[in-house]
């Protein structure tokens, strides 16, 4: 009587079993890869991957041809913290996914903020923010995750560019409420076009503003002249701005940079990319790039930006040489993984943790 109760147990456990794997292996692509929400298995936190749901519970506009967008959560509850630095990516209506700084307040639980400016012949997502983007209208967000942080350091020189304000605009605060060094150069094409100028005016003589349309370009060796060797140097905005500030630091001084477009081609020549954990062989051709070939065989591969500069489609790589285009990954980071969406292959063959 024993025995058979035990083969009954171990037969019912079987069957259990076989039910488990059949589901799991309905909902994941990458059966004996464990399903995701989002798959991925490059490195990161998996509340980056969680998705959250916002309404614009106001809409304004801080300069011309700019939006500033207050995001709560439909319920009134309390959203994920943030540190400076850090950025949401936004689901647009359309399906876009676009990257925009946290230009609030990190102490306010209860609301997130950015704000974007209209780029006329742009990729489409800031025309739908300007567009679409109203008042009680709810879209999906990832994040906060956060790129660009905030490094520990006794003096701070920043540069911002018209809209590049964003995501320096709260590391004045923090830096000024830490009771460190620091200056910042605001530039932009006119006043009425440099979004949050009030509030980064209130800082006084720790601030310098350039308008173009008044005093020409900014004089960034002179400014970064007068800084200390040791100080932490950021800059966001156009990326003509961000290489005179890396050339103007000279070398062995490097800025941390925060960009808002890309800085390579996803294109070169053809490889192959094995996908170890599934067994499949995949041709890259040479005018696509890896996630897109990844794309049509994997579906629930992450992505976002598809631009080389957010980090969503990190993976790790297990063999081959990397042909590295974005500027975002650390040397560590570089040695086992890539970002798939602008990065490619320096030989015939890579293989992906996949």
């Amino acid at each position: 009587m024993r025995r058979a109760t035990t083969l009954a147990l171990a037969a019912g456990a079987a069957l259990l079993t076989r039910r488990a794997l059949r589901r799991r292996i309905g909902v994941s692509p990458l059966w004996p890869l464990p399903a995701l929400e989002d798959p991925i298995s490059g490195r990161g936190s998996r509340r980056s991957t969680v998705a959250l749901r916002l309404r614009v519970g106001e809409r304004t506009e801080p300069a011309e041809g700019v939006v500033r967008l207050r995001l709560v959560a439909p319920d009134g509850g309390e959203l994920p913290s943030w540190e400076p630095g850090a950025h949401l990516d936004l689901v647009l209506p359309s399906g876009l996914v676009r990257q925009y700084s946290l230009c609030g307040d990190p102490a306010d639980r209860t609301s997130y903020t950015v704000a974007t400016r209209l780029v006329e012949g742009g990729r489409g997502g800031s025309a739908e923010v300007h567009e679409r983007l109203t008042e009680a209208v709810e879209l999906s967000a990832r994040g906060p995750r956060n790129r660009f942080p905030l490094v520990a350091s006794a003096s701070y020189v920043f540069v911002a560019g018209g809209i590049g304000i964003t995501p320096i605009l709260p590391m004045l605060a923090a830096v000024e409420a830490a009771g460190a060094s620091w200056r910042l150069l605001y530039g932009g094409r006119s006043r009425t076009t440099m979004p949050f100028l009030d509030e980064v005016e209130r800082f006084g003589g720790r601030v310098t503003v350039v308008a173009e349309d008044e005093s020409g370009l900014p004089d960034l060796a002179a400014f970064l002249a007068n800084s200390p060797a040791q100080a932490a140097v950021y800059c966001c905005g156009p990326e003509p701005l961000m290489e005179a500030v890396t050339a103007a630091l000279g070398p062995g001084r490097i800025p941390y940079l925060e960009r808002f477009a890309p800085g390579a081609s996803a294109t070169g020549a053809g490889f192959e990319v094995e996908l170890r954990r599934s067994g499949r062989t995949l041709a890259v051709p040479a005018d696509r790039s890896l996630l897109s070939v990844l794309r049509a065989e994997v579906p629930g591969v992450s992505y976002s930006c598809e631009q080389g500069f957010c980090g969503t489609c990190q993976q790790r790589v297990l063999e081959g040489e990397i042909d590295h285009r974005d500027e975002l990954l650390t040397d560590t980071e570089r040695d086992d993984s890539m970002l798939i969406c602008v990065s490619r292959c320096l030989g015939r063959k890579l293989v992906l943790d996949l």
